[in-house]
């Protein structure tokens, strides 16, 4: 029931209300991320393409002005953390990082004390609007090029008071003022309001130049949550604490190490993971690649289960007996599966079934992740 319901507060205050971006820097480079792709297409290649971000104005906007854009209000950031305060629950209070921005989309990750959701916004046509998301959702991967399973508008241009449109269930979104008064625990400001009607409720969204979203006001009979900018950190990464599984040698058992992972934004996961892999924290640890190995593909498939391809070098660089080898290919499915939350791992080389003097494995035949260590 807890993690219940601080996932509809995650739903008013990071869906319905809306999402946040701040200060912008001048230009940052993206990473084509191959997590996510279709068993049945070759793999893309991995490269880099420059993306700038437009200077926004720091004056303030005029009721009768139309100048101002949804970039404006609304920056996507890299390398980035918001924090919010929260008041009325105790899952209001929240932080916000960005996975992956990808031309005019951006994947948010919001966590707070009960749970994290990803979501995809989207800038298209005058108006910014999410189109994907994703609950429970404690694994990174890039979810960009998902089919959209949601769509609603956050802000339409122009970005005038009395500029209005209507969600689902009949909700109106309206502009309501455009130079009010805000006060958050980050500062005051001179803030764009949006207010969000429902039957029973009412939300109050305040975005600010060269900011974004700086307070959430949800209100419905004598219920008020709020959320409000508390901090802003920058050049931060994403920081995630995972368990690896490595054979260990003197023990002949797998043994499990909680380490910390950092990402920045568009980096791409199997690349991370790749690092971890071949570099056990301690000598007694068999590692799980070598280093001439490289992980060709990863990612979480619709049947559910992980999908993970290696170059068909593996088992050579290795060069394991029996005993080792099934334990280093049972410390990648508990490590990919503890970490995606799912119960099969599915281990290709170069996208055909693993196969070695020693284990052969038939098409579509995956590992059970065992998570319990004799």
């Amino acid at each position: 029931m807890k993690k219940l319901f601080c996932g509809i507060l995650l739903t008013l205050f990071t869906l319905t209300a809306s999402g946040c971006q701040l200060f912008i820097p001048n230009s940052y480079k993206t990473k084509t991320d191959t997590d996510t792709i279709n068993p049945s297409t070759p793999n893309p290649k991995e490269s880099e393409t420059p993306f700038e971000i437009p200077n926004s104005s720091d004056s303030e906007p005029d009721e009768a002005s139309t100048a101002y854009k949804i970039e404006d209000y609304y920056p996507f950031l890299a390398d980035i953390v918001y924090t919010y305060e929260g008041m009325g629950s105790e899952f209001a209070a929240n932080t916000l990082s960005v996975d992956y921005i990808k031309g005019n989309k951006i994947q948010q990750r919001i966590k707070n004390s009960g749970t994290e959701l990803v979501r995809i916004i989207e800038k298209v046509n005058g108006e910014l609007k999410i189109v994907f998301s994703r609950e429970e959702c404690y694994y990174r991967e890039d979810l960009t090029s998902k089919q959209p399973n949601r769509e609603e508008i956050l802000l339409k241009e122009p970005l005038v008071k009395g500029n209005s449109w209507t969600l689902d269930e009949g909700r109106k979104r309206t502009i309501t003022n455009v130079n009010v008064d805000v006060s958050t625990p980050s500062g005051n400001y001179k803030a764009l309001e949006v207010t969000t009607e429902g039957s029973n409720s009412k939300t109050i969204d305040y975005y600010v130049l060269n900011k974004g979203l700086v307070k959430s006001v949800f209100r419905s009979d004598s219920l008020e949550i709020i959320s409000s900018l508390k901090e802003i950190e920058t050049n931060k990464p994403l920081t995630q604490k995972i368990n690896f599984y490595y054979p260990n040698t003197v023990s002949d058992k797998l043994s499990v190490i909680q380490q910390e992972v950092t990402f920045n934004t568009n980096d791409i996961t199997k690349i991370v993971l790749e690092k971890q892999f071949k570099d056990p924290p301690s000598n007694e640890l068999i590692r799980l690649m070598a280093p001439n190995v490289k992980i060709n593909s990863l990612y979480l498939n619709n049947d559910g289960m992980v999908y993970v391809d290696f170059t068909d070098n593996f088992v050579t660089e290795m060069n394991l007996g029996s005993g080792y080898e099934g334990m280093v290919l049972q410390g990648i499915a508990n490590t990919l599966g503890k970490y995606y939350g799912i119960k099969k791992v599915y281990i290709t080389l170069d996208g055909k079934p693993y196969s070695s003097g020693h284990i052969i494995m038939e098409k579509g035949e995956a590992f059970n992740v065992e998570l319990e260590l004799d």
